[in-house]
């Protein structure tokens, strides 16, 4: 329908215009962390890793990198807990780890509100057990979500089932007034300490 055309293209306009004001105001910050980030440990500043976004196309999501390369005596990378720096772990408490994905949603592989974008191998499993995720793919992934407030980490298949209804929900429901009260949402819970 016309209105949700609409709708689409609206969205997509906020995004671009959100987007630019974020890289302003938090440009900043985000060469501060930069600094620390390469100061604190070695490696990379930015964490690249490839994630399915809209009509399944793959994608490079962008993260301030919050984990070391260390690894065991045979070469193998150590457990990500194991891994995370003691900055990468304040990072990820603020979520300011996610303020590159700022540049994704620039690009348009991204909107700041829609469900996480996930990583191949474990899409491949939860289709496994609910092939609805499909459905998913109509949508931008996001940097927060009903599910990222709500449903937390998911480090569980039945986690990511949770998601994934929360998810859906979201695509029969989305509209610009329920992505700005997720935006006000998902900032009052970072501002107030609250770990997703």
């Amino acid at each position: 329908p016309l209105s949700n055309m609409v709708n689409r293209a609206l969205k997509r306009t906020l995004d671009i215009v959100g987007a630019l004001f974020a890289l302003l105001v938090f440009s900043i910050p985000m060469l501060v962390v930069a600094v620390l980030v390469k100061c604190t440990s070695k490696g990379p500043v930015i964490f690249s890793q490839v994630r399915v976004g809209l009509h399944n196309k793959e994608f490079k999501m962008y993260k301030f990198r919050s984990m070391s390369d260390a690894r065991d005596e045979n070469g193998n990378l150590l457990p990500d807990s194991k891994r995370l720096t003691k900055f990468g772990k304040l990072l990820r408490a603020s979520s300011l780890d996610e303020l590159p994905e700022i540049w994704n949603i620039l690009k348009g592989d991204m909107s700041f509100v829609g469900p996480r974008p996930e990583r191949r191998y474990f899409i491949e499993k939860i289709r496994k057990e609910n092939p609805n995720y499909d459905y998913l793919y109509l949508m931008r992934p996001g940097l927060t979500s009903m599910a990222t407030l709500h449903n937390g980490y998911t480090d569980t298949m039945e986690k990511m089932l949770i998601r994934l209804d929360m998810d859906l929900e979201y695509l029969q429901k989305r509209s610009l007034w329920l992505d700005f009260k997720l935006i006000v949402t998902t900032f009052l819970f970072i501002v107030n300490g609250k770990k997703f």
